[in-house]
């Protein structure tokens, strides 16, 4: 059993304020001012029974993981790096509705009109040179053979940092962003507020618009030139959308490519469209 620590003060302060939005989930942040990855903690607490919400908030993690097997950089105390337990939802459409959840609750938070690339990143706007501020990996908790939970682990780069070399130029975060301080708790609250918000419409069979709400805020997914491999060619093509599953389609001359998985590299991207809120 996880002995309860007490929440840093920024986090206390907003999820306090909050409470009323956020139903029973504000009783539900578990946090820990270093861990190896918050989806690792989630899981363990969803194997225990952890109820619907449970949310990991950690200061730092020693391995923390982006998708396809990446390391999340977690410098300590300057991102917001959380999982979230999600009971009764399909894991098929969750981690679009995590991107949809994480761009909104940084536009509430801070005004910033960030916008989603597929499949998992919080990116700044074009205009702006689209650099990564933040990013969502969903992983299913097993209970047998079948899915017993969603962890939805989220990471924002919310201070200003030295970010390491390899991806120093590809990444960003919500303070250098705004010329200013970004208070990590309001970011945690508009999060999780969104993300209660999308996963009650889903249950409710909401997907539809959960889907057009990420194609709104997503304008690179319509008309980007993209490149891709499949074993070892190189294949490339103008985005066209996603289907109702989540996967990117990809045009290469009268063909409909439908990509599911693995890495695509944004050639060109059009001009955002991504409402402003």
């Amino acid at each position: 059993m996880l002995q309860p620590q007490p929440l840093p003060a920024d986090i206390a302060r907003a999820l306090g304020a909050a409470a009323g939005r956020l139903d029973a989930w504000p009783g539900r942040v578990v946090y820990r001012p270093v861990v190896s990855s918050t989806n690792d903690l989630a899981r363990e607490l969803a194997a225990a029974g952890a109820a619907d919400g449970t949310t990991v908030v950690a200061g730092a993690q020693t391995v923390g993981r982006g998708r396809q097997g990446r390391r999340w950089f977690s410098a300590p105390d300057a991102g917001l790096y959380c999982s979230v337990v999600l009971r009764g939802i399909d894991t098929a459409v969750v981690t679009l509705a995590a991107g949809v959840a994480a761009a909104e609750g940084v536009r509430a938070a801070t005004g910033l009109p960030v916008e989603i690339k597929w499949p998992n990143d919080v990116v700044l706007p074009a205009h702006a040179g689209a650099a990564k501020v933040g990013g969502i990996l969903a992983e299913a908790s097993r209970l047998d053979a079948a899915a017993d939970a969603v962890i939805v682990g989220i990471g924002i780069n919310v201070a200003a940092v030295d970010f390491p070399p390899e991806i120093a130029p590809r990444a960003a975060s919500l303070a250098a962003a705004l010329g200013g301080p970004v208070d990590r708790g309001t970011v945690l609250v508009e999060l999780l507020a969104a993300l209660a918000r999308w996963r009650q419409l889903l249950v409710g069979g909401g997907a539809a618009r959960m889907l057009e709400r990420w194609r709104a805020l997503a304008p690179g997914s319509v008309g980007a030139a993209v490149e891709w491999c499949v074993a070892d060619a190189r294949l490339s093509g103008v985005t066209a959308g996603i289907d109702s599953d989540g996967a990117l389609l990809v045009r290469r001359g009268e063909r409909l490519e439908r990509i599911v998985a693995g890495e695509v590299t944004w050639v060109t991207a059009p001009v955002s469209t991504a409402p402003e809120d």
